[in-house]
């Protein structure tokens, strides 16, 4: 039986267990192997033991671009986004006609990867004006694009409606009120959907989990609030409900909790019908797919993942199948209910689970310095050349990472490692438990996998830290998609009167 246990921040003298590696993190058979659930498809090691990304070393990547850097993988971001689409499109043709998959811009967006999502056939989800302002640049279709959060401002809204955007998901009877007003303003009727907050909480961190009662996203069904907001929109001439919205978390390893969040929304369309006589067109179930982060993580395909939330959704929906024969049973004449209840069409919104695994941030190790935490434990600490700036999910969420020695071959035995950033804080950490080989020295080169969401997007300037550069390599060739920040950059910010 396998036991999962995390390690204390302040070390094994704080956890269970014993020795310095946690119970989860198993004794490597080959401290150089590269898990192919962690990384790109095009990720893989030469005869030196060099890591490569689609052809090129990354020694060469750190030294025409410098570290630390994220690499993406061009080719395994689209393919990974063409799987989410060709996936669930299949399964929900039978369904409800079809499937429509909307990347999660916050995961990370850049015009490039704008352009990616575009070119792959996807639609886009952006949750504020920056990131419109983004898919707009990239030449982004006004009618495929989604934009979220819970407090949008006017000028975004604007921005929103002039562009044309397919919908807004509205969060608060106040923002229902905001968005006819700018929508009278412009003379146009502005499509949106309701977010739901269906009570259902994901196995995930409580900070990432969003559709327990307590938070601040959404509309409660529980409360009654939801159908409150649903006749907001009714009532509104400039607004047309497209229909209901929810995402109950992140990192989601199956489609239990999708299953009870369909079944609440689907059950709000049917009273919506019954009540008001409105057969609503959409349902989005949002994202919060889980990738592999390390070896304990065991994701599902969107292969499996379109499956199985069709055979899912394919059961709740037949809740306005029955609507509809009840209807046509009733003889009603002509109140405007008494019509077929049309099947919503599915849409959803993955953003790690084609961003994440597609990317790997490359660092150089600066020191290493060996501690002994126990009578008969060591760890090894091992600082690079960036940190919480680069990723703060360690910090913040407690976020589990791997990692690997990138710049050579080792023979060495692995020895428990825990890679720590270069910034002024304890908590400043980036890989919290991995074996690497024990002869790693200053210079050498260290991949971390998984770290192609909410890494950049997240990324800050703590301690006046110039953010790294994204860089794309696709068929041998490298290149930058987003540049490195410059201390230069940093000090434009800085007014000096």
């Amino acid at each position: 039986m396998t036991i999962n246990m995390r390690a204390h921040e302040a070390g094994i003298l704080h956890a269970e267990g014993s020795g310095a590696a946690p119970q989860w993190l198993p004794y490597p058979r080959d401290v150089m192997e590269l898990l192919p659930q962690l990384y790109a498809k095009g990720v893989s090691r030469d005869e030196e033991g060099v890591v490569t990304v689609a052809g090129v070393p990354v020694t060469d990547i750190a030294r025409e671009f410098g570290t630390a850097a994220y690499v993406v993988d061009e080719d395994d971001f689209r393919a990974r986004a063409r799987a989410f689409q060709e996936d669930f499109t299949r399964p929900f043709v039978a369904v409800c006609g079809g499937a429509d998959v909307y990347y999660a811009g916050k995961a990370f967006l850049c015009t490039a990867v704008a352009r990616w999502v575009l070119e792959e056939g996807l639609s886009l989800d952006v949750c504020s004006g920056g990131e419109l302002a983004v898919a707009r640049r990239a030449g982004f279709p006004g009618e495929r694009i989604a934009l979220h959060g819970n407090n949008k401002s006017i000028p975004e809204l604007r921005a929103a409606l002039e562009h044309g955007v397919g919908r807004i998901v509205v969060d608060s009877l106040v923002e229902i009120e905001r968005v006819a007003e700018v929508a009278r303003e412009l003379g146009v009727v502005a499509p949106v959907m309701v977010r739901v907050t269906v009570g259902v909480e994901a196995h995930t961190h409580e900070f990432i989990a969003t559709a327990h009662e307590d938070q601040k996203f959404g509309f409660s069904l529980a409360s009654g609030a939801a159908m409150e907001a649903v006749e907001a929109v009714l009532g509104q001439e400039s607004l047309t409900l497209l229909g209901l919205h929810s995402h109950i978390g992140s990192q989601i390893f199956d489609v239990s909790g999708f299953e009870i969040a369909a079944r609440r929304l689907v059950g709000l369309h049917v009273e919506v019908a019954r009540r008001h006589g409105v057969h609503l067109p959409e349902m989005d179930l949002g994202g919060g797919y889980g990738i592999a982060y390390t070896s304990e993580h065991d994701p599902m395909t969107p292969a499996h993942l379109g499956a199985d939330m069709a055979a899912v959704l394919d059961r709740e929906l037949k809740q306005l199948d029955d609507l509809a024969d009840e209807l046509a049973g009733d003889q009603l004449g002509d109140d405007p209910v008494a019509t077929a209840a049309p099947r919503p069409r599915i849409s959803i919104e993955p953003g790690r689970a084609i961003a994440g695994p597609s990317t790997f941030t490359l660092y150089e190790i600066g020191t290493v310095k060996r501690v002994q935490v126990g009578p008969q434990a060591e760890r090894m600490y091992v600082s690079v050349d960036g940190g919480m700036s680069d990723n703060v999910r360690t910090a913040l969420y407690g976020a589990d990472y791997s990692c690997t020695l990138a710049s050579r071959r080792s023979d060495a035995e692995p020895a428990v490692t825990r890679v720590v950033g270069r910034h002024c804080e304890s908590g400043d950490i980036v890989v919290m438990d991995e074996y690497l080989p024990a002869d790693v020295e200053p210079g050498d080169l260290i991949a971390v996998p998984g770290t192609g969401a909410y890494c950049r997007s997240m990324a800050s300037q703590y301690n006046h830290t110039p953010r790294p550069p994204v860089i794309a390599v696709r068929d041998g060739h490298a290149r930058v998609i987003v540049r490195r920040e410059t201390i230069e950059d940093i000090l434009a910010l800085d007014v000096d009167e």
